[in-house]
């Protein structure tokens, strides 16, 4: 099966990119090529300017004040595990008191240190980061892997509690969702909303299907249809034949 996730709402989409930013972080960082190391730079770049918008702290503690409530009401139900409810409640307010502890705005740390800053402008340049243009850079990159590692980590540490913040979000997020079985007709479904609005959809089908889904969503409908993957220079058509898939929907 393969899957695809649609944000419906503005803080979703700002979340699902915070979570694919940091994995790459991660992933880079783990490397020890200096081309690893560099790709992690830019990754810690793009996640500077993803996340500095000045209300984004604001609306993390917020959902997770909302959602710390709502699972606080759920301590009294049979259904529930007690011992999984007080482990998602602790993580909460961990992240939370992470988050409250951080000041100034979001990256601030990275903008006040003028040799990366440089390092960023040039990467904005085919080719501009290369030795002739920024020496420095290129006498760190020799620097043994473990030592760049350790510079690349305390330079992220300061945006580590939005990470954790969208990761337990996204988590319950997903974790509500509730998967049916559909058909799409000649490619194409309708499913009326009846005014309910959902934070996340989630797409799956055959992984075999040379197939994308293209997805339009509001309060009131749910359409879904499913093109041929784009090869060369021709464009996706709608496909003709009937495709089965997963639909879930996520919210909280």
């Amino acid at each position: 099966m393969i899957s695809f996730e649609f944000p419906v709402t503005e803080r979703t989409r700002i979340l699902l990119r915070l979570e694919y930013l940091y994995g790459r972080l991660a992933y880079f960082v783990g490397k020890d090529h200096p081309y690893d190391h560099h790709a992690a730079l830019m990754v810690l770049f793009e996640l500077m300017e993803t996340a500095s918008r000045a209300d984004l702290k604001a609306d993390l503690l917020q959902e997770l004040e909302r959602q710390k409530q709502q699972l606080e009401a759920l301590r009294e139900n049979p259904n529930v595990a007690e011992e999984t409810l007080e482990g998602v409640l602790e993580e909460i307010e961990r992240a939370s008191s992470k988050l409250l502890a951080l000041t100034g705005k979001f990256g601030q740390n990275l903008r006040e240190n003028e040799w990366l800053m440089a390092i960023k402008q040039r990467a904005g340049i085919p080719g501009g980061t290369c030795q002739f243009d920024l020496p420095s850079y290129h006498l760190w990159q020799q620097k043994p892997a473990e030592e760049r590692r350790q510079d690349i980590l305390r330079w992220s540490a300061p945006l580590m509690p939005t990470a954790e913040a969208s990761d337990i979000l996204l988590r319950l997020l997903r974790d509500s969702g509730k998967t049916h079985h559909y058909v799409a007709r000649k490619g194409a479904f309708q499913q009326m909303s009846g005014g309910k609005v959902v934070q996340l959809i989630r797409v799956a089908y055959d992984d075999g299907l040379a197939l994308l889904p293209e997805l339009s969503a509001n309060k009131y409908a749910l359409n879904i249809r499913f093109v041929g993957a784009v090869t060369g220079e021709t464009r996706p058509r709608q496909t003709e034949q009937d495709v089965e898939f997963y639909l879930t929907n996520c919210k909280f």
